[in-house]
């Protein structure tokens, strides 16, 4: 497979992965298939995300990348973590002649990896990950697969900023729906109160407030209270 024929390939995981056919994990680890199909001289790729704040090996098409990358985790220092928070490319022609990233390339070269390649996710000035590819083979990547494997990256860095914008608009309707059901909430709560003690719409909202205060409770959660305790009576009766 071509590099143009691998690469029109990512843009339609991409496609299918923005109308919700396939999860981001599935998407970018087609991406990263792809690329080691477009790049001969790579065996493998991973790409390096944020996971619950911290760098990782989210996605790989071997499980050896990932055993590989966790010695630069693990210190802080390695191609992918620099080309990560770096945006920078970072080639490592021989991992035995290597020596900015000593405990990275003992680990790849225990793994038979002698040469790798890390390209930064971003888009724009947002830096999301990093394609990282594994050559078992001295000096792999020169101009032409430096080249191709930008043009992936930029496609990998495409769907992560997308997923990051879904994400952050699906968290914030879910905030705005909860805030809207808490209103409601507070409101009828409300107005239980004033029916209940003939108390001012002001005297109620404060009665709840200093029930939220004294119990240590949040606000929605002392409306829910006072309407499902009037709820119980009325049923009840």
């Amino acid at each position: 497979m071509s590099d143009d024929d691998a690469l029109s390939r990512a843009v339609d995981a991409l496609a299918r992965y923005l109308v919700g056919g396939t999860s981001l994990s599935e998407t970018l680890r087609h991406v990263a298939e792809l690329t080691v199909d477009a790049i001969p001289p790579a065996d493998f790729a991973g790409i390096t995300l944020l996971i619950d704040g911290r760098p990782a090996t989210g996605v790989f098409t071997d499980p050896e990348a990932s055993e590989i990358d966790q010695a630069q985790y693990d210190t802080g220092r390695g191609p992918c973590v620099q080309a990560f928070d770096m945006g920078e490319v970072i080639l490592i022609r021989s991992t035995n002649d290597d020596r900015r990233f000593p405990q990275f390339s003992r680990r790849a070269r225990s793994h038979g990896i002698h040469s790798t390649l890390s390209m930064p996710l971003a888009v724009a000035d947002q830096r999301l990950g990093a394609l990282n590819l594994y050559s078992r083979r001295l000096d792999s990547f020169h101009d032409d697969e430096i080249a191709a494997a930008t043009r992936f990256a930029s496609q990998a860095a495409v769907v992560l900023a997308n997923a990051h914008s879904y994400s952050a608009s699906v968290e914030l309707n879910q905030q705005l729906r909860t805030a809207m059901v808490s209103r409601e909430t507070i409101d009828l709560a409300r107005g239980i109160i004033i029916a209940n003690t003939r108390s001012t719409a002001d005297e109620a909202f404060q009665l709840l407030v200093d029930e939220s205060q004294k119990t240590n409770t949040k606000l929605r959660d002392v409306a829910n209270s006072v309407v499902a305790t009037a709820t119980r009576r009325r049923l009840a009766t």
